[in-house]
């Protein structure tokens, strides 16, 4: 049986040459049957995101892509940026570490990259400041609370994870007392990932009063006459009044310009005992306590000790100003005083 004739003919008459369209049709059913039998087609859709911002410093699948669920959406892939910084990661190198978990991601959409942003917080000036001040402290033993802190490079930019609990600290610190001049390692617990190199200078600065208004000699100072300044204490005299608290009330030693800064000469308690006026004076010991009348050979305030002339015999002794037209007198009386004074209390 001649197989050719037997069987019978289908479709056009053969010629040893198969039809350019049947190949592409072939073509396109074994392309299906590849498709539908392929693990990919199986697998879960996903969708990648163009941008994301995590605050771990891992990412995971579940950070990348919508529509992952189970372990491939908790399991870390990659490392996230440091706090604050912002990455690139190639679309290609996503899609190869889904394909470990049987996943596959949506035809049709092209993106080459995925932005990553670690998000962050920023530390505080001041924060930083502190830690400077603290190291400073400890190490060279400069009082902190004197310390004002000029860096080189304005507000630094440490930035750390949004809830990082971690200590500012300030290492590998440097400090030369006569420029003032420091440099230090700021970090949040020591971590070198989140650290920046500051340096600057730690002036020591000291409380200085100043005047408000201009004074006439003799003229009694007013609580708002003053007001307080931080200078650095290098450009400080060492006369001039530190203590501000008990300045109101006091009087101008001499005339004094608005703006000045005040010295510890330039103003006094104000005078309870006149020149020439005639006081009381006490003399107290154990059991015995003698009074005579003096003048005041000199005026004096509240504390202050002045010469007081014994009027009767004319010698002068110093004497410390207890109140208004009384003194008083810690010392021994001198000799010829004594017996004046005993005698006076012998006639009572």
């Amino acid at each position: 049986m001649n197989l050719d004739t037997a069987v019978p003919a289908f479709g056009a008459p053969r010629t040893g040459r198969l039809n350019p369209m049947i190949v592409l049709r072939l073509a396109a059913i074994a392309a299906g049957l590849c498709l539908v039998f392929s693990p990919a087609f199986f697998a879960e859709q996903l969708r990648l995101k163009s941008e994301v911002t995590v605050k771990a410093d891992v990412l995971t699948l579940g950070d990348l892509a919508e529509g992952v669920s189970g372990p491939a959406a908790e399991t870390p892939v990659f490392r996230a940026p440091a706090p604050g910084e912002t990455g690139t990661i190639q679309a290609a190198r996503i899609t190869e570490v889904a394909s470990r978990f049987g996943l596959a991601f949506e035809p049709g959409r092209r993106l080459r990259q995925i932005v990553v942003t670690r998000a962050s917080r920023r530390v505080a000036a001041a924060e930083i400041e502190a830690a400077v001040k603290r190291a400073i402290e400890l190490q060279h033993g400069v009082d902190a609370r004197g310390l004002s802190i000029v860096l080189d490079t304005g507000s630094p930019a440490l930035r750390l994870a949004p809830d990082s609990t971690a200590p500012i600290t300030a290492d590998a610190i440097s400090f030369d007392r006569r420029s003032r001049r420091f440099s230090a390692l700021v970090s949040a617990g020591g971590d070198p990932s989140s650290s920046v190199r500051l340096s600057g200078t730690a002036a020591e600065l000291v409380d200085v009063a100043l005047l408000n208004r201009s004074l006439n000699r003799g003229e009694t100072v007013q609580a708002s006459d003053l007001s307080i300044e931080r200078r650095p204490r290098e450009t400080v005299s060492g006369d001039v009044q530190l203590e501000t608290a008990s300045l109101a009330g006091r009087i101008a030693r001499r005339s004094l310009a608005a703006g000045s800064v005040l010295r510890a000469g330039d103003l006094g308690k104000p005078d309870v005992v006149s020149r020439g006026e005639i006081v009381t004076v006490v003399y107290e010991i154990p059991g015995m306590m003698l009074t005579l009348r003096g003048r005041a050979t000199e005026a004096g305030a509240q504390g202050e000790s002045i010469g007081i002339l014994n009027i009767q015999s004319k010698k002068t002794l110093q004497a410390t100003v207890a109140g208004p037209g009384k003194v008083s007198i810690a010392a021994p009386i001198p000799g010829p005083l004594a017996a004046n004074t005993a005698a006076q209390a012998a006639n009572r």
